[in-house]
């Protein structure tokens, strides 16, 4: 056989490996609304980065005919590329071959991948598109799965990890999703869930669609368990490049810093009325965060998930930031169980990735109820608090108006190593509002007034005078500084600057045991 028999052999082998499980299920997969994989793949990176890997694939399976079924790559395609000029690890799995189904071989090939991203220390993204085990392979398919968990644990924290479920994700797989640091989902086609429709109605007589079971918008708004939600799979791949350009590559580099045009000294004429002079009245926290960040831009995470906290990625000075807000528009911005647990799960990957955090605080507690309390409020508010820390990144904190009770304490108070803790005039740091603080302090007082209700009133503004400021957490050394409202950017960008090159050493162990 000459060279270009052996060429010619390679050029088939290699588009037969392209066409997936045949140009019939291609056409299937667009009828569904779908991409296949590699399309998905050619818009998440670079034009023409994309290296495939084990192209050449093939399961090892006799039972039930697999013999006479083989297709090259085994219904998933492997590989690395870049994004933005930066390397990325990738797989992306094929619905139109055994419709995506995760056996031995299939599995070696996402193995392989997650250890090289690990050992090159490069960002991870997934893409899911499967049915789930290959029934045919049995224990085999299971064991491939554990072989991904493994390495899913091993690599969290050491890369950024990234899935996009793009199909149905059921069963043992959607762990490794639920594992890794953001899951993004596509509305009328990805689907998340343990158990299947037609399950829940065997056990439980419940009658449900695979969207109201593990829709796209149920797990960003529901259960919690995804991040980002899109209404098209080319504007999730587009935020997934988007989210990239916030984090660094590994646990080791520095985020990706990016010239910016505004100003580091600019100020801010309209934070002066932002926060209304009636403390009860609610404000939109978006419109402080972006009139201080970068060209007002900011990238939420969990955008419709416990909406009383913001959490997202912004830039000061050309910095990546990790934003946590609470949000007055939304249950008043009381942390609850919720919000507890977005905000800490955002703040420990910031800090396991070197992104510096920044809180805009307008706290008035914890929530209380007895749904609350029997739900472990206690546990998931230990959460946050573990989480802000443990954080050894740059923590800049803004108290704009509310700081209440333990609630201050566990917005990156200078307590728990803030950095740089600053109050705007309106700032009311205190165990309680002043109309609770007053009717416990004085509650013989006001039983004995013959005009309660006057009294009460004289009594709370005499303690918003005394207590509800920023001045006496001033004079301790709480809060380093007490700042006009204008000139949060310019402080904070000055402040960030003298903290990037801040050290600071854990004590010695294992790790730590966070209230899980």
């Amino acid at each position: 056989m000459t060279i270009q028999n052996k060429l010619d052999t390679l050029h088939r082998l290699r588009a037969e490996s392209e066409q997936g499980g045949g140009e019939e299920r291609v056409k299937q997969q667009h009828e569904k609304g779908k991409l296949t994989a590699r399309e998905r793949l050619d818009l998440l990176l670079d034009p023409g980065s994309f290296v495939e890997l084990d192209r050449f694939v093939t399961h090892r399976s006799t039972d039930f005919g697999l013999a006479e079924k083989k297709f090259l790559g085994d219904g998933v395609v492997t590989g690395y590329g870049r994004i933005d000029g930066r390397l990325v690890y990738v797989f992306s799995q094929d619905f139109t071959v055994f419709g995506g189904s995760l056996a031995e071989a299939h599995a070696e090939k996402i193995c392989k991948v997650m250890d090289l991203a690990v050992q090159n220390g490069a960002p991870l993204v997934g893409i899911s598109d499967s049915g789930g085990a290959r029934i045919q392979e049995g224990v085999v398919s299971l064991g491939g799965y554990a072989d991904i968990f493994l390495r899913n644990t091993q690599a969290s924290g050491v890369v950024p990890q990234i899935s996009a479920v793009l199909g149905p994700c059921a069963g043992g797989a959607v762990y490794s999703p639920a594992i890794t640091d953001f899951v993004f989902m596509v509305r009328g086609i990805s689907y998340m869930f343990v158990t299947g429709p037609n399950v829940v109605k065997t056990v439980t007589r419940e009658e449900v669609t695979p969207e109201e079971l593990g829709g796209a918008d149920v797990h960003a708004s529901v259960s919690g368990v995804a991040q980002f939600a899109h209404d098209s799979e080319m504007e999730c791949l587009a935020e997934i490049r988007k989210l990239l350009s916030f984090v660094p590559s590994n646990n080791v580099d520095s985020p990706p810093v990016t010239p910016t045009d505004d100003p580091a000294d600019r100020m801010d004429e309209e934070l002066l009325t932002l926060v209304p002079d009636n403390p009860n009245k609610p404000y939109d926290m978006h419109e402080v965060i972006r009139r201080v960040v970068d060209g007002g831009g900011l990238l939420e995470v969990h955008r419709d998930f416990a909406a009383n906290i913001i959490v997202g990625f912004a830039r000061l000075g050309g910095h990546p930031v990790g934003v946590i807000a609470n949000q007055p528009a939304v249950l008043a911005g009381v942390l609850d169980i919720k919000a507890s647990g977005k905000g800490a799960r955002f703040i420990r990957f910031c800090d396991a990735f070197n992104i510096p955090l920044l809180t805009f605080e307008d706290v008035p507690g914890f929530l209380p109820g007895v749904d609350q309390e029997h739900g472990g409020i206690i546990k998931q508010g230990a959460k946050l608090l573990y989480a802000y820390a443990e954080a050894t990144v740059p923590k800049l904190t803004v108290i704009t108006r509310k700081a209440y009770g333990g609630a201050y304490d566990v917005m990156s108070s200078r307590h728990i190593r803030g950095d740089f803790n600053v109050g705007w005039p309106t700032a009311e740091i205190a165990v309680m509002g002043p109309k609770g603080a007053a009717e416990i302090l004085f509650k013989r007082d006001l039983a004995a007034a013959k005009d309660r209700e006057k009294k009460l009133d004289e009594l709370v503004n005499d303690y918003r005078e005394k207590f509800a400021n920023p001045y006496l957490a001033a004079a301790r050394g709480f809060l380093d500084d007490v700042i006009d409202p204008r000139e949060t950017r310019p402080r904070l960008i000055s402040a960030l600057q003298s903290l990037l090159t801040k050290r600071q050493v854990q004590p010695p162990k294992k790790h730590g045991n966070i209230p899980l």
